[in-house]
């Protein structure tokens, strides 16, 4: 073997000896490879329930959303309502206040004419502030008739306050006057049939509860809308304005009748009347004006007498020459049983009566049960 052979098997075994240490060293790690995901059902049902989960918590914020959109809603129509309902209400008590002045004994023209100027300037006031209101979307057709019958109520004041401050005749201020109580009839109904009833069927189709749609009605006492009650009204407050506090003979009222409701029966004042006593016991008695003018302010009273009396009394704010008013005696309370007694009834004279005689009806009267 020659020398360089030698030197090639060196080399040889060398560089195998030096890959044979190269392996024994440990290998530099690299990046951790990613981690797959476990395989199998139970990760599949875990994705599941969160998915889930979280649809729910979506579907619970659509909920809670709405919810609140729903009682914004119901708050905005209830305080709506509300309010017009109070403008409602102040109204009326003008109304009724009106019927107070037409009634009331002794008021002469230009009290009238002052007391409805400020009557109107209050109804005024009510309509203004109705509409600076903001209805609803659903409520804006009905808002504007509440606007119309509020309209009609200051116009119709403002109409009988000039009719008053004028000095034309009898008859011509009597169609006058019953041509503004007409307005104050049409308000009644343009707030019950344009406003009320339609309002309460949108409430009804909106699912909207709770909330009470009010009326509201001017006119208290329907016999003043009529030609022989206005021209009635103007001769007595004209008279007392001249003085003459009503210049017809003769004056007054009488009493027609009593009964027992509910069974109708006339008490008579000839025999005993036996009175079934129950909770819905009731007295009507009815009084007829039998002078010759139009009487106001009538009171009639009731009275059965026994250890602690019982005593009723009601007013009938007006009653033509020659018409019949009934009264109604209500919740009695508890006469004594099984005992006569007397039940009277009473008319009060009004000025200038002279005959009383049939202002004052007596029954002998027993109550018993069952």
């Amino acid at each position: 073997m020659s020398e360089r052979e030698s030197d090639i098997e060196f080399d040889f075994f060398e560089e195998s000896d030096t890959q044979e240490r190269a392996e024994e060293r440990p290998r530099r790690r690299g990046p951790r490879p990613p981690v797959r995901p476990p395989t199998g059902l139970t990760p599949l049902l875990r994705l599941i329930g969160l998915i889930s989960f979280a649809i729910l918590i979506v579907l619970l914020l659509v909920v809670w959303v709405n919810g609140c959109r729903e009682d914004q809603r119901n708050d905005t129509y209830k305080n709506y309502v509300e309010k017009v309902g109070d403008y409602g209400t102040q109204s009326e008590q003008i109304g009724k206040q009106l019927t107070t002045l037409l009634t009331q004994r002794g008021t002469k023209a230009e009290d009238v004419q002052s007391e409805l100027s400020g009557l109107a300037q209050r109804q005024d006031q009510l309509t203004s502030q109705a509409r600076d209101l903001d209805p609803p979307g659903h409520l804006r057709d009905q808002h504007e008739h509440v606007i119309d019958a509020l309209e009609l109520r200051t116009s119709g004041l403002n109409g009988m306050a000039g009719t008053f401050q004028r000095t034309a005749g009898t008859n011509r201020s009597a169609q006058l006057l019953v041509q503004q109580m007409q307005r104050f009839v049409a308000s009644d109904v343009v707030w019950a049939d344009l406003y009320q009833a339609p309002t309460k069927n949108v409430l009804r189709q909106l699912g909207i509860t709770g909330v009470d749609v009010p009326a509201s009605n001017f006119i208290s006492n329907p016999d003043l809308v009529s030609t022989a009650s206005m021209k009635a009204v103007w001769q007595r407050i004209h008279e007392s304005a001249a003085g003459s506090g009503g210049s017809c003979s003769p004056r007054g009222t009488g009493i027609v009748s009593t009964k027992v409701l509910p069974a109708g029966n006339d008490l008579s004042t000839s025999e005993l009347n036996t009175i079934n006593l129950s909770t819905d016991l009731a007295f009507s008695v009815t009084v007829e004006n039998s002078g010759c003018a139009q009487e106001v302010d009538v009171k009639v009273r009731m009275t059965i007498q026994q250890a602690n009396p019982i005593t009723k009394q009601a007013t009938i704010d007006l009653i033509n020459q020659g018409d019949q008013k009934t009264v109604t005696f209500r919740d009695i309370g508890q006469p004594s049983l099984d005992q006569k007694t007397t039940l009277t009834v009473e008319v009060e004279p009004v000025p200038g009566e002279t005959k009383k005689d049939n202002n004052t009806a007596t029954y002998s009267v027993q109550f018993s049960v069952g």
